[in-house]
């Protein structure tokens, strides 16, 4: 395997190269002047654009950033001199030089340029999408793709302010970064001219643009007008995101003690969107999913994800607008500030969803991200628009934020929120480094934010401390000793470079804390009091894996609902986890700690201990031993179940109705309860009448469960209503993916070819095939029609909507499926997904790995406590 995987590496990293793209230092932008005036008779568009720039030496050429854009006409005027431009383009580094006859002196000079452009359907650059018969003309420029929409310095470091017109039909208006200033008829009687006020200084890649028939609801907060747009009679949809960016807005403005720098802020629900939203500045944009819900029939899930996204970007409007990183390599300080950032507003507003234990929970995903050979580190190197877009992953957004997490735990909330604000009052309408940042919170804390920050973002992985403890004279002696951590147990045997500065918050039996840094591979630290356990992770804030001795571990497992926090458990468990595939703890360490948790009725933990009874049951188990196991879920699981009940009763807080909806999935998918997916049938029927008949909470899984043993004829009705729905986005798109979760192969098949056909916007078309390819069930004949169709899929792929049909291949655990899909990478590279390709190869490999080491040790496990297991959650 290690041959293989070196091999692998070696053949990506050739298929990569590229030479450096970035600008000349030749001049810089001042201003932008530009008129759009798209054509949706012929799906083109008109620009007509003037730069102010700055020439910085002498020069007869200056080089811009144009991708798919037909010059007409360009002319330089400098020194009162106006000179014709000869354009030469580079196609390979997405370049337009403009060349004059005589030299440009150092100072102020124009560009005028004529061109013209296409209203693609890749969903990226000025793009075109349709909804209700119409056509709409938006924008999606983040990272590098406002060059196909308008020539341009097209690099973060190159703010400037944007004067914007845009033309467009009688019967459309249009959206951008500023508030309208006028809207004229003309030019000709089927046309009006939209002007927009000039924009603040921002980057190009942060500049908007939407035309369409749109329709809006309105709000406002600390005097700031907000406005939520939709197609027409989706706008009341958007009366939920609404109120929350009026509570984001208050708070952001109290937090930040800046005010909201722009004078709007409008949010805009478009059809066709790769990404889930972006932060353009004033106009953020987003899949109507992300925005749009029915308040009636809405799942909690539902309004916390458009509360988390509506959160996220416009935390965005400070990190990454305001104060925006130099280059991508520092993306983290956009991505991961506002991951970071996103769940403070929504939890103050509604400190009933707990919030604070899903950050617990999803750090959990970028620590086993990071627990890759072939991860990588936040800040990472990147010339190339293919190496930019793969640094939008779990490390810049969840890795990001769970290191702030842990510093803002160890500086203190204030001393942390000083630095912040510092760091945005240097660098408003300008640009920063990761060094910036962390000298203004060593400064605002007076610690080591400058020594411990380069060892979480300068190199990659993450370290697990190993914690043993002994009492000597009245106090316990910890021992911490800090090794990389990686999920294939042969890396271990090799040691390692990695050295990390790691605050460490340290909780004894009495329920104290203190606070240690870490900065040694081993070293010993007195605790008052001899403790009969030592927690390792107080607060559950650290990023850091925690392994203990098995005396402590023992102790921590049998009475964890009275020693440790919610969040704390959440950690323990993924802890435990983390251990047994690294094979250093066997699986019945584990599922003893599954046992203990039994009576825990916290939903965040149940969910973090159910989904690794899934894994277990999905690739671990035989099927020989899958009956055994299945009983024994049940058995774990039934008892919570008849506690809480199809039904909510009267007043159930939210984490009941969340613990109803995990317990449920895991008794009735790995479970194989067959009273529950009976059930799940016969809700789902009932859900597909009438929706409001069944507990919302709930409604995801019935559907995903029903799914399970559905016949051809529920398929067929769930075809029906997702062809005829109209109405909330969710409701669409549970139809749709409900579609990838039958087991029936033919049903799958149809799934496929209809995840291809022009019924399934672009958008989605991936995403359902992913799903399809995830689907045990189904991955087999998934990876088939992806060989089979692979010049039509190559075609949908691009931007964001590459990475995560790659990524689905790390799924396969069958060592088989893992070496096609690697011959077939090979010859067919994706430069957007080359890392994404060799995380799934490894995950894959690690996936084989663990079923062959832990497989016996389970059955062996059940054989004594399968049938026999006193577990009652």
């Amino acid at each position: 395997m290690k041959k293989l995987a070196i091999l692998f590496l070696t053949l990506c990293s050739l298929s990569g190269f590229a030479l450096a793209e970035r600008l000349p230092v030749l001049a810089s932008p001042d201003n932008y002047r530009l008129t759009l005036a798209p054509d949706f008779s012929k799906d083109e568009f008109e620009g007509d654009e003037t730069l102010q720039v700055r020439v910085l030496k002498p020069t007869f050429t200056i080089t811009l950033n144009a991708v798919d854009i037909e010059f007409k006409k360009v002319a330089i005027v400098s020194a009162g001199k106006e000179q014709p431009a000869r354009v030469t383009l580079a196609k390979d580094k997405e370049t337009a030089t403009l060349t004059v006859a005589k030299e440009l002196p150092v100072g102020a000079a124009s560009i005028h340029i004529l061109y013209s452009g296409i209203l693609n359907d890749q969903l990226r650059g000025f793009y075109l999408s349709k909804a209700g018969g119409r056509k709409y003309a938006v924008t999606q420029f983040e990272a590098t793709d406002a060059r196909r929409a308008f020539p341009s310095f097209d690099e973060p470091t190159y703010k400037a302010t944007f004067d914007i017109r845009a033309v467009v039909d009688k019967g459309d208006l249009a959206i951008s970064n500023a508030a309208v200033v006028s809207d004229t008829p003309g030019p000709g009687s089927a046309k009006h001219t939209v002007k927009f006020a000039t924009s603040p200084k921002m980057s190009s890649y942060l500049v908007a643009l939407a035309v369409g028939d749109f329709k809006y609801i309105e709000g406002t907060a600390d005097d700031i007008p907000i406005r939520v747009w939709a197609t027409p009679g989706k706008e009341e949809m958007g009366r939920f995101a609404l109120a929350s960016a009026e509570q984001c807005m208050k708070y952001y403005d109290g937090y930040f003690g800046i005010k909201y720098p722009f004078k709007k802020l409008d949010l805009i629900a478009l059809p066709d969107f790769a990404a889930g939203a972006m932060e353009n500045t004033g106009a953020i944009t987003f899949r109507d999913q992300d925005l749009l819900l029915d308040e009636k029939q809405a799942p909690t899930s539902a309004k916390k994800e458009i509360a988390g996204v509506v959160a996220h970007e416009m935390a965005h409007q400070w990190f990454g607008d305001l104060v925006t990183m130099a280059w991508w390599d520092d993306i983290w300080l956009n991505e991961g500030f506002a991951t970071w950032m996103s769940s403070k507003p929504i939890a103050a507003w509604k400190p009933e969803w707990n919030l604070n234990l899903e950050d617990v929970r999803d750090a959990g995903d970028a620590l086993a991200l990071d627990s890759l050979q072939n991860t990588r580190p936040i800040h990472q190197s990147a010339e190339t628009p293919a190496q930019i877009q793969e640094l939008f992953d779990g490390i810049a957004y969840t890795k990001a934020a769970a290191v702030l997490r842990m510093l803002e735990s160890y500086l203190g909330d204030e001393s942390f929120r000083a630095g912040v604000n510092a760091y945005l009052r240097s660098h408003a309408y300008g640009n920063a480094t990761q060094s910036d940042f962390w000298n203004a919170l060593a400064a605002s804390s007076s610690k080591p934010v400058d020594r411990i920050m380069p060892t979480f973002v300068d190199q990659p992985g993450v370290p697990m401390v190993s914690v043993t403890s002994t009492c000597d004279s009245g106090q316990s002696k910890v021992t911490l000793r800090q090794h990389r951590y990686y999920v294939d147990k042969a890396l271990w045997a090799s040691p390692t470079s990695e050295l990390w500065e790691i605050p460490v918050l340290l909780k004894g039996a009495s329920g104290a804390t203190q606070w240690e840094l870490l900065t040694l591979t081993q070293h010993t630290f007195e605790v008052p009091q001899c403790s009969s356990w030592i927690f390792a992770n107080g607060n559950a804030e650290g990023y850091y894996r925690a392994k203990y001795d098995s005396a402590i571990f023992e102790q921590l497992a049998s009475d964890a609902e009275k020693n440790l926090s919610p969040a704390e458990r959440i950690v323990l468990v993924r802890d435990a986890w983390a251990a047994v595939r690294a094979g250093q703890q066997p699986i019945g360490d584990f599922l003893k700690l599954a046992n203990a948790l039994a009576s825990d009725r916290n939903s965040i933990v149940a969910s973090q201990v159910d989904r690794q009874l899934d894994y277990i049951g999905e690739y671990l188990v035989a099927e020989s031993d899958r009956a055994q196991y299945q009983a024994w879920v049940r058995k774990l699981l039934r008892p919570v179940f008849n506690e809480v009940g199809w039904q909510a009763s009267p007043g159930e807080d939210e984490n009941g109705k969340e613990l109803r909806a995990y317990v449920l999935y895991t008794l009735g998918y790995t479970g194989g309860d067959a009273e529950v997916l009976g059930k799940a049938r016969e809700l789902a029927q009932k859900a597909l009448d009438t929706p409001a008949a069944v507990d919302a909470s709930i409604i995801e899984t019935i559907f995903r469960l029903a799914a399970v043993n559905g016949d051809p004829g529920f398929y067929d009705q769930i075809m029906e209503h997702l062809k005829s729905t109209n109405g909330a986005p969710q409701q669409y798109y549970r139809y749709l993916a409900s579609l990838a979760w039958f087991s029936n192969p033919a049903l799958l098949r149809r799934t496929l070819e209809y995840a291809m056909s022009p019924d399934v916007r672009t958008q989605d078309k991936l995403i359902l095939i992913s799903r399809v390819l995830r689907n045990p069930k189904g991955e087999k004949l998934a990876w088939s029609f992806v060989q089979s169709q692979w010049p039509q899929i190559s075609k949908v792929m691009g931007g964001y909507n590459t990475g995560e049909l790659i990524e689905s291949t790390g799924s396969f655990c069958d060592p088989g499926l893992r070496t096609d899909v690697r011959a077939f990478f090979i010859q067919h590279t994706v430069p957007d997904a080359e890392r994404s390709f060799r995380q799934a190869q490894e995950t894959a490999g690690n996936c084989i790995d663990l079923r062959a080491n832990q497989a016996p040790a389970l059955a062996s496990w059940l054989g004594t406590h399968g049938s026999a297991s006193g577990a009652s959650r």
